[in-house]
């Protein structure tokens, strides 16, 4: 399994992260915060299947742009897999032809722009030759953590949240796990701010990692760009054997 984390800033794409997506294999992506910004279109269009772990908007920025630039006027276009209540929001809130069209309506009678598909808490689906396990996480809306498993390897995908456990009780059920993507949004001295907004500072990050099995590298993600410097610098602080600080731009294999 091949991950990318897409970079979102042209000035310093191998640090900031303004917005969170994910690239699987070329063709499977996590999240859409800058997905629809990723290369040309025909680089875009290779993704079929796109992942979305809630409906914030720093998760699902580029969704809009995304569908434009891949459809074509054939029977295939992208789907999109999340909770209801996610899907629910995207069609509420974005495609509701006044912040964008209504790509679902437009499907009905020219070539479809998008499919939607609502996944279920801890119920496997099959998508693009991967197995994928949707986990409820402990944030501000309902979100899901993913589990993508192919058949040497899975990763975790932990999303946005603050302290949980279901999601480390399945990781440690889970045969070949061998990465998770572990959030640290804010940095300590902001751990009010990260408490109410259900994300991890870095000492709430180590007390996460501790709960996740031993021999798995923890990939740090989602550091909020005015605070990357500092958040580093206290996820470093910890010496956390397994830790890396993820990368924009850089191909992961596992």
């Amino acid at each position: 399994m091949k991950v990318r984390i897409l970079g979102s800033s042209n000035d310093s794409a191998n640090t900031v992260q303004y917005v969170s997506s994910y690239l699987i294999n070329g063709t499977l992506a996590i999240d859409a915060g800058c997905l629809g910004f990723h290369g040309k279109p025909v680089d875009q269009a290779n993704v079929g299947h796109v992942l979305l772990t809630h409906c914030h908007a720093d998760h699902i920025a580029s969704l809009p742009f995304f569908i434009e630039n891949v459809w074509n006027p054939g029977p295939d276009c992208p789907a999109v897999y999340a909770s209801s209540e996610t899907l629910t929001a995207l069609r509420s809130f974005v495609f509701n032809d006044v912040v964008w069209p209504d790509f679902e309506a437009l499907s009905r009678d020219l070539p479809p722009f998008i499919r939607m598909e609502v996944l279920l808490p801890e119920v496997c689906a099959n998508i693009d030759g991967l197995t994928v396990l949707p986990v409820c996480v402990n944030h501000t809306v309902p979100t899901f953590a993913y589990v993508v498993q192919d058949n040497s390897s899975a990763v975790i995908f932990a999303a946005d949240s603050g302290p949980t456990e279901r999601l480390w009780q399945v990781a440690r059920e889970i045969k070949y796990l061998r990465a998770v993507f572990l959030e640290a949004s804010f940095p300590n001295r902001m751990w009010k701010i990260a408490d109410e907004a259900r994300h991890l500072t870095p000492e709430m990050f180590a007390r996460e990692v501790a709960k996740a099995p031993e021999d798995v590298r923890i990939i740090a993600v989602h550091l909020k760009a005015a605070y990357r410097d500092e958040i580093t610098r206290e996820l470093e602080e910890l010496q956390l054997p397994s830790l890396e600080i993820g990368t924009s731009g850089r191909e992961y294999s596992f």
